[in-house]
């Protein structure tokens, strides 16, 4: 057992307000980048790319889109909702070091992607594990990662001349933190509690329980 393993998959954490923007070490994230596209993909498509965004005008105005998005999802919750919301920080775009693009490209490979015949979905899980392979190698390494979500594709496509076909799944916030914390954001600020593992595990037929 590589108790090693078990130790970053539990620290892991979606990180907002511990980044230090420090510079970033290239080796370290040549060798972070390298774990994610490392990652298992169908039929071998590799269907990723990552785009490293340092440029501090295109973070500047992608924050300032997440800030009108983040408005108009406050704007849809009832007051008790919106007041824990407030509470909570949803991106790190210009604290931390610098972004991470990663995109899906659902032609790679078309039309006889090995693995793809039957559920169109696997692609985009194959660019989903190459983001939890980032994510833990950057944990391992000490730094953090913040998935910011609140955003629409086109205007990250256009904002940073992703090819029409191109999906962009997710700005990854990424590099060295203070700390991680040692309870989730959402779960410390009273979002959601977590469910345990024995109300998701089911014997043989969905709602039996081992």
């Amino acid at each position: 057992m590589d108790a090693g393993l078990y130790d970053v998959i539990h620290r892991r954490r979606d990180v907002r307000r511990e980044f230090t923007g420090a510079p970033v070490d290239p080796a370290v994230l040549e060798r972070v980048l390298g774990a994610a596209h490392a990652a298992p993909s169908v039929g071998l498509t590799q269907p990723w790319d990552f785009v490293v965004v340092r440029d501090q005008e295109l973070r500047a105005r992608f924050r300032a889109h997440v800030a009108d998005e983040r408005a108009v999802f406050d704007a849809s919750l009832d007051a008790a909702r919106a007041e824990v919301f407030s509470r909570i920080s949803i991106e790190g775009i210009r604290e931390a070091s610098l972004g991470v693009v990663v995109t899906h490209d659902q032609d790679r490979g078309a039309p006889a992607v090995l693995g793809r015949h039957a559920i169109a979905d696997t692609g985009l899980y194959s660019t989903c594990l190459a983001i939890e392979n980032l994510w833990l190698a950057a944990t391992a390494e000490g730094w953090g990662v913040g998935w910011v979500s609140f955003y629409r594709e086109p205007f990250l496509r256009d904002l940073l001349g992703i090819p029409d076909h191109v999906r962009p799944v997710a700005w990854l916030c990424v590099g060295p933190v203070a700390q991680l914390q040692q309870v989730p954001d959402l779960e410390r600020h009273g979002w959601r509690t977590r469910r345990p593992l024995s109300d998701a595990v089911h014997a043989d037929r969905w709602g039996a329980r081992p």
